[in-house]
């Protein structure tokens, strides 16, 4: 194998395909990137941690095509400290010569027949994606999925596609997110994407210049085509928690705000609640503003906020963290928030329409 192509096309691959490789794997060629070669003039970069799968090609000067695996590391950090311009690249006896300007590297690499086929789905569907709308429908939900390896299903973000509408959903036991847009589509389907790996499909269509994905479904895997990237995943499996129903019909206190105002607030309150226990603040809602008060052995802090309100006054308590995500991630300048008592869960939600709804579980607190 031997080719030449541009320092800052080789970095920008790698960067990409190296969010599929893991060091928690006992396989030691998955910690490696597959290269491979072409007579048509493009370099196929791969690799995989069995769960995800990122393939990408890009276009080079190929002498003598051929295939090896590299060392995911030390080929990436080599590669992204060589100055801007051509690289020479060529393979020997599994060794790896790499030449640019006046910097001459050899390390050694693994043979391209170990390393995992990477299958791209066997399509039962397929849509078609505008990928704006696919990227913030990930950063608005991924964020309130657990953690928690145990958790199962909850560790990963229901999608479903219906014949009107695509809406992501994904909670943790503590909150939930729920996102709904309006798009005409042609099949009707559930999937689970772990969001781990949605958070990577983040990463990697950010830096993408194409317009849409092309989405591949079926019962076990899910596979993303934009440019000349290819990402794989396998889809978890089991139920999901029928969500409708954690969705609070009625309130009896309900307050419109300013979405910033409220940020801002509780971003500085959160200063002393992050000294005290589980993030808590103190939410006071009285006629035309909201009071948060946090304390700890460091101090004390009192905030208001300007409010609209309809029906009762409450107090509640709230982990910070969690009412911040969620701010974090919702474009509208205000939004409506409604309380049945100060043990129930909280939803957020637009002005108008049901764009989003955000669900957030309250602290017990002493009420004065």
């Amino acid at each position: 194998m031997k080719l030449t192509c541009q320092q800052q096309d080789l970095t920008k691959a790698l960067n990409t395909v190296q969010k599929a490789v893991t060091n928690r794997t006992t396989i030691p060629i998955l910690k490696g990137i597959y290269l491979e070669s072409e007579e048509d003039g493009t370099l196929k970069l791969s690799a995989s941690d069995l769960d995800l799968s990122i393939e990408k090609k890009i276009n080079v000067s190929v002498t003598d095509p051929g295939s090896i695996v590299a060392s995911a590391k030390l080929f990436t950090e080599i590669i992204r400290k060589l100055p801007e311009g051509e690289i020479e690249i060529e393979v020997i006896d599994q060794n790896i010569f790499i030449k640019s300007f006046n910097s001459e590297f050899t390390i050694i690499g693994q043979s391209s027949d170990d390393f995992p086929e990477i299958n791209k789905t066997q399509t039962h569907d397929s849509i078609m994606i505008d990928k704006e709308l696919f990227k913030n429908m990930i950063k608005q939900t991924s964020f309130s999925a657990s953690v928690d390896e145990s958790r199962g299903v909850i560790t990963g973000v229901l999608v479903e596609f219906s014949k009107d509408f695509i809406n992501m959903v994904a909670l943790d036991g503590f909150r939930m997110a729920i996102r709904t847009e309006k798009m005409k589509n042609d099949i009707e389907k559930k999937i689970i994407i772990p969001s781990r790996i949605l958070n990577e499909i983040y990463k990697i269509i950010m830096d993408q210049e194409e317009k849409s994905i092309n989405i591949l479904l079926n019962e076990k895997s899910i596979t993303l085509e934009i440019e000349n990237t290819i990402i794989t995943s396998r889809l978890l499996e089991g139920e999901f928690i029928n969500y409708k129903e954690i969705i609070p019909k009625n309130y009896s206190c309900k307050i419109k705000l300013n979405k910033n105002d409220l940020y801002s607030s509780i971003e500085r309150a959160s200063l002393l609640a992050r000294e005290g226990k589980n993030n808590l603040i103190k939410i006071k809602i009285e006629e035309d503003k909201l009071i948060i008060t946090s304390r700890s052995e460091e101090g004390a802090v009192h905030e208001e906020v300007f409010i609209e309100k309809e029906g009762d006054g409450l107090e509640i308590g709230f982990n910070s963290k969690y009412i911040l995500d969620i701010l974090r991630n919702i474009d509208d300048e205000e939004v409506y928030f409604e309380f049945i008592s100060n043990i129930s869960p909280c939803l957020v939600r637009p002005l108008d329409g049901f764009k989003y709804e955000y669900l957030i579980l309250p602290v017990r607190i002493s009420v004065n």
